[in-house]
């Protein structure tokens, strides 16, 4: 029988508040997905990336997983959800 371990997770506040993003970029290796997550400002023809998480493309696949099933649980309760168009900006290109 499979017992489920409780784990405890700390978040300090400024994890918590969260980083809005209206955009996202992926790139992967074999042993890794990059997903960039951009907050893009078309009026100013500028952007910031807000957040990089990177993760194993098990992971990635249970991402996935994970966002499918959440999308069908808010259709379902709240109607479709219309997919938006992307920020209209240009080629997009990273400074660091």
């Amino acid at each position: 029988m499979d017992q489920q371990q409780q784990i405890q997770i700390k978040i300090d506040d400024a994890t918590m508040k969260g980083a809005y993003a209206n955009m996202m970029g992926v790139a992967h290796t074999k042993e890794e997905f990059v997903l960039d997550f951009i907050n893009i400002y078309p009026a100013q023809g500028t952007g910031v990336a807000t957040a990089r998480v990177i993760v194993s493309p098990g992971h990635a696949k249970r991402i996935l997983a994970a966002m499918k099933e959440n999308i069908e649980k808010y259709e379902k309760s709240f109607g479709a959800i219309k997919e938006s168009d992307a920020p209209a900006m240009g080629g997009i290109g990273f400074q660091a």
